[in-house]
């Protein structure tokens, strides 16, 4: 389980593919902070980019660690089939503050970025998703993207899908990967895991 609070910025530094196949998955090499790595286990989960992964090998010293992603998980994310910077989150602890939302690091979909541009002191981020999302954002509900705990501004239905917009303060685009998205960008979007429940409920009533 993970909030959406980033807890730093890491680089995937080299992907190597777990075998010759299409059905193979890749291996990430994550170069992370300074002393990111000192309270990991082999094994812990460690989301990336939204996602979560499991540690499979790590040096605390060297500032890096891998993680094994299956072809299925590609397929369904975005962001890690490539070189570049990505947002970090360790598990949480059962003492540690709740400070965003109650996040999975399940992925439910894959958004594009339609607008991303400083608005005033902060910046807007516009984001289109596929249709089948559309029931599960709500103005001022919680969206995550790419790791991150953000509040939906607004929200706008389409036929082909839905387009949502945040607002992201200085702090966020400082202490996050996201000062990196250009538009035309695809990121990771995990649903707030209440309206996942309220809606399926619904759909049992109907």
């Amino acid at each position: 389980m993970f909030t959406g609070i980033i807890t730093g910025i890491g680089d995937i530094t080299h992907i190597e593919s777990l075998g010759d196949h299409l059905t193979y998955g890749k291996r990430l090499h994550i170069h992370t902070p300074e002393a990111y790595l000192d309270d990991v286990g082999l094994g812990d989960s460690i989301a990336i980019n939204g996602a979560c992964m499991t540690v499979t090998t790590f040096d605390a010293s060297a500032r890096q660690f891998t993680v094994d992603v299956s072809a299925e998980s590609l397929a369904k994310t975005s962001g890690l089939t490539a070189t570049g910077r990505i947002n970090l989150e360790k598990a949480l602890r059962a003492q540690d503050r709740l400070g965003g939302h109650i996040v999975s690091g399940h992925v439910d979909g894959i958004g594009r970025v339609v607008r991303f541009e400083s608005v005033g002191e902060s910046w807007l981020l516009q984001i289109e998703t596929p249709l089948n999302m559309a029931p599960f954002l709500a103005y001022k509900g919680s969206i995550t993207v790419n790791g991150v705990s953000l509040t939906v501004n607004q929200v706008k239905d389409a036929a082909t899908g839905c387009i949502f917009d945040i607002n992201i303060i200085p702090h966020t685009i400082d202490h996050t990967a996201l000062g990196s998205l250009t538009v035309g960008a695809e990121v990771n979007l995990e649903v707030d895991v209440l309206a996942r429940y309220v809606e399926r409920m619904l759909s049992l009533r109907a």
